[in-house]
């Protein structure tokens, strides 16, 4: 059964449902691959991603990091082995283009793994994301970016959205009409387990230009 975490940002660690959740969901921790969001730069990375799993108490026995020091076969190989494929948060421009460049979607779709992505990894995990200026990135036109799409539907994840509802409203309507956006801020989560949707924390639906403010349901 397929399940992928769409998360935003923590602060501080997971918080004691997500914890929960993610040790059921997380039985087979041979091996975690995690991509990198800036693959240039190598120290560091995606050790504070790390240490939120550390703190959940979920450890694995190989830790492997992909950015260009690997090789595009190795990562696909690290990939295909993986128990759990961690898409790291950070510049959601550079990652896709990482992960275009090195062919890396059609492995983590075909993935048994759990799949998790925090900000600009859950934003890439999506099936489309909108880049634009109103959303922080440095670009003078608005365009769509295709993502892994592992899930039929959009993500925009880490925002300040509460002062911004009309704004990102009115940004994501056009796309909206296309496919169902979840729109969250820090300390958020979406999980697909199967054909079901999981809400952690302040997430929004935008569905059709409207935008409702959905329940918790972990």
């Amino acid at each position: 059964m397929k399940t992928h975490y769409y998360l935003g940002w923590f602060n501080d660690f997971f918080p004691e449902n997500l914890v929960r959740v993610l040790q059921e969901d997380i039985t087979d921790r041979k091996s975690i691959a995690m991509i990198s969001s800036n693959p240039f730069v190598y120290e560091e990375d995606g050790s504070t991603e790390r240490s939120w799993l550390d703190q959940a108490g979920i450890m694995f026995d190989e830790y492997h990091l992909i950015n260009y020091r690997v090789q595009k076969e190795d990562a696909q190989t690290l990939i295909q082995n993986a128990s759990v494929i961690f898409l790291l948060g950070g510049n959601t421009i550079k990652q896709n283009g990482f992960l275009m460049e090195y062919e890396l979607s059609d492995s983590i779709k075909k993935s048994r793994a759990v799949v998790m992505g925090a900000s600009a990894g859950a934003i890439n995990m999506s099936a489309k994301w909108l880049c634009s200026k109103n959303f922080g990135y440095k670009v003078e036109i608005s365009s769509i970016y295709d993502g892994v799409g592992l899930d039929d539907f959009s993500v925009l994840s880490h925002f300040d959205l509460e002062n911004n509802i009309a704004l990102v409203q009115s940004e994501l309507s056009p796309l909206s009409e296309e496919m169902n956006i979840y729109a969250s801020n820090k300390d958020c989560a979406v999980r697909v387990k199967g054909n079901k949707v999981d809400i952690f924390g302040n997430v929004y639906l935008i569905s059709h230009s409207k935008i409702q403010k959905l329940d918790e349901t972990l």
